[in-house]
């Protein structure tokens, strides 16, 4: 008999359906994992959803465990907790972090899986992904104590390098986003808020990651002579213009990107980075980037109201309710 899981899969723009797959038999070497929560991305996965991805950039933006291809059919996603059911023993029960798409089961190769620590909810290590972003992102910036430092963009990414940043020795942290209702996430991160026209100035680094030139701008405003924008943004599709006119090379001013696909240290692995970013996740602040839930079944009606904003969220949980969650 074929065993079987269930996927959330995108057709279309704006059509999303959960399909039911065959599920392989776990292999030498491989784990069968029982997803307890998913996470929804909802920069990149709303761009994915609305078709956005530009095709030069079909085999970049592929998610690891990616079925089908750009720009539909696909079943994309990356931000998985599950526990082991079948596996080698010691792994065997343990609550691990995949970067898998939104599935009830599915088997992947044990080197896939990032066991989450003790102290570590599972419901939590959903955010491993983008805390993998943001830890990335540190490490390309290379802050130093006492730098003034502003991350313009309040969204999931933002909102987690700000969250890793909150403790930084002697540093001034501000999160800048044009909603207002970012304040709360901030004041729960620990860290300072402002709108763009209030923000501090005079940065020695800016992290950019609300994906609009209105935000690109204002990290430019927002920097000291010699400071840095850090971009994160990823634009898909759009051409977005930069103003290196006015005191862009007067003020000797940087902008360099970082993106998740390649490590930020030389002297660090993927899993070592991984590992970190599980590591941190352990701090309750991170608790604020979990701004709603929903259950698997109710993913095609929830994918479209998270794309159009009626559903406003950093990181929308999925809960797959499937019995006992490892402590």
């Amino acid at each position: 008999m074929t065993r079987t899981a269930d996927a959330f899969w995108l057709n279309e723009s704006g059509n999303g359906e959960v399909r039911r797959v065959a599920l392989a038999e776990p292999g030498p070497g491989e784990v069968e994992v029982r997803t307890l929560f998913s996470g929804v991305s909802r920069g990149t996965e709303t761009l994915v959803f609305r078709g956005g991805v530009p095709e030069n950039q079909y085999a970049t933006m592929r998610a690891p465990f990616q079925d089908g291809d750009f720009p539909w059919p696909v079943k994309y996603g990356y931000l998985n907790v599950g526990v082991v059911e079948h596996g080698p023993g010691q792994l065997l029960g343990r609550t691990v972090f995949c970067l898998y798409p939104h599935q009830t089961r599915y088997v992947v190769p044990e080197t896939a899986v990032t066991p989450v620590p003790d102290g570590v909810p599972a419901a939590r290590a959903v955010l491993a992904g983008t805390v993998e972003t943001a830890v990335n992102a540190v490490w390309d910036a290379r802050p130093l104590i006492g730098d003034r430092i502003a991350v313009v963009g309040g969204g999931m990414v933002g909102s987690s390098i700000a969250a890793v940043l909150a403790t930084f020795p002697g540093a001034r942290v501000q999160l800048v986003d044009a909603d207002p209702g970012r304040a709360d996430v901030a004041d729960r991160l620990g860290v300072g808020f402002a709108l763009p026209d209030n923000a501090l100035d005079g940065c020695d680094l800016v992290f950019h990651a609300s994906a609009t030139e209105a935000g690109l701008t204002t990290a430019l405003n927002l920097l000291a002579p010699e400071g840095r924008v850090v971009e994160l943004s990823w634009y898909g599709d759009r051409r977005v213009a930069v103003p290196l006119g006015e005191f862009f090379h007067s003020r000797r001013l940087t902008i360099r990107s970082s993106q998740v696909g390649t490590v930020g240290r030389p002297d660090r692995s993927y899993a070592e980075r991984m590992a970190l970013a599980l590591d941190l996740l352990a701090d309750p602040r991170f608790d604020a980037l979990i701004t709603g839930s929903s259950a698997f079944e109710e993913l095609p009606a929830v994918m479209p109201k998270l794309a159009d904003g009626q559903i406003p969220a950093l990181c929308h949980r999925i809960d797959y309710g499937q019995g006992h969650v490892p402590e």
